[in-house]
């Protein structure tokens, strides 16, 4: 297998609910090429302590010399090439060797693609050729493609994202499938969940730009422990408090409802939903608490699941991967890049350990 490149992780102030802050890596020492260390001093300075992507801008970056070893690549079928291309860039840089592609050869990329390549290596390298926002809609209308729906990647998706970039992705799910997003979530789950999901989708955080509101905090106490006064626990509270209001005051509802009552949210959400129901509100509170948290949770259990781990690698390497991996240490063991190592093989693997970035010491 690839040697692996080496980040040290050094302890640092960490709130363990706060996603935005969840990564104690002092230095990382990113690739930019196999066998190489970047030595732009751009790049050293971007990979000091507070840093959470591990895929940055490639220097000298040069979208007409990558687009022509990528057309040679694709006439030889040389995934290696591809592989190392495609994963030490970022997404902008790749939307830029698209465009040279198609205007050195007059062909789409994607589809040469997806024309040369075949399975889970198809697959990834086509996410990668993607905005955000297209890839991101591609899984949730994979998630509800076919017999069944796979309710925790519409999940993983909806509770991970900004509002924002919610808004991007509804409007890309729209451009790629010619099919309206909230009307799929409806007609593919149901009752209450859908609700919630809606609920998500649309969801309009009140930014409180870093004002504390302590009656609007006990006010949210007191309607999340009112919810439970009678025997069927009412819902529309919990889904109107955790997707209206912004993260940070969020924590500090959640965390003093968890003191009033001596009990964690998530018990509560164990003992008095069920279903999807009780899926959706974990997951939205994990989210809320800790996203990299949850989404190191996701990648241990469903590690062998390469569309799992792609969507991760993929929509994270760029934001907050450094903060996954750190919480995928401390639960599995071992860091993420020896899972990824022991779990895939060949091009495939070398991929998701590129995006992985290195191994953690």
């Amino acid at each position: 297998p690839p040697r692996a490149p080496h980040a040290r992780t050094h302890p640092g102030r960490r709130n363990l609910r706060s996603p935005q802050t969840a990564c104690n890596a002092s230095l990382v020492i990113i690739h930019t090429e196999p066998g190489t260390v970047a030595s732009s001093p751009l790049c050293f300075k971007e990979m000091w302590w507070g840093t959470l992507g591990t895929v940055r801008p490639f220097p000298g970056f040069n979208p007409q010399k990558d687009a022509q070893e990528i057309k040679t690549a694709l006439e030889k079928k040389d995934g290696n090439t591809l592989v190392r291309i495609l994963t030490n860039r970022t997404n902008a840089q790749r939307q830029l060797i698209a465009r040279a592609y198609h205007n050195l050869t007059g062909k789409d990329m994607s589809f040469t693609l997806k024309k040369c390549l075949s399975g889970a290596l198809q697959d990834l390298m086509l996410g990668l050729v993607m905005t955000p926002s297209q890839f991101d809609a591609h899984r949730l209308r994979q998630a509800m493609e076919g017999l069944g729906t796979d309710e925790e990647a519409l999940l993983e998706v909806l509770c991970t994202r900004s509002t924002e970039q919610l808004k991007d992705i509804t409007v890309a799910y729209k451009q790629e499938f010619d099919r309206y997003l909230e009307n799929d979530l409806i007609s593919e789950t149901s009752k209450d969940f859908t609700t919630l999901l809606l609920a998500i989708l649309k969801k309009q955080r009140e930014n409180q730009q870093g004002v504390i509101d302590y009656e609007l905090i006990d006010g949210d106490v007191n309607t999340l422990t009112d919810a439970f006064s009678s025997k069927k626990v009412d819902i529309a509270p919990w889904i109107k408090v955790l997707t209206t209001r912004d993260a940070e005051h969020l924590n500090r509802v959640l965390s003093k409802w968890e003191r009033v009552q001596g009990v964690l949210v998530e018990k509560v959400i164990q003992n008095h939903f069920s279903g999807d129901l009780k899926l959706g509100f974990r997951i939205l509170v994990q989210s809320i608490q800790n996203s990299p948290l949850y989404l190191a949770q996701r990648l241990q259990t469903s590690m062998k699941k390469s569309s799992v781990v792609r969507g991760i690698l993929v929509s994270h390497c760029e934001e907050d991967l450094l903060s996954i991996r750190v919480e995928f240490r401390r639960l599995a063991g071992l860091s993420l890049y020896s899972a990824l190592q022991k779990d895939f093989k060949g091009e495939l693997q070398q991929a998701f350990l590129a995006l992985c970035g290195a191994e953690d010491l």
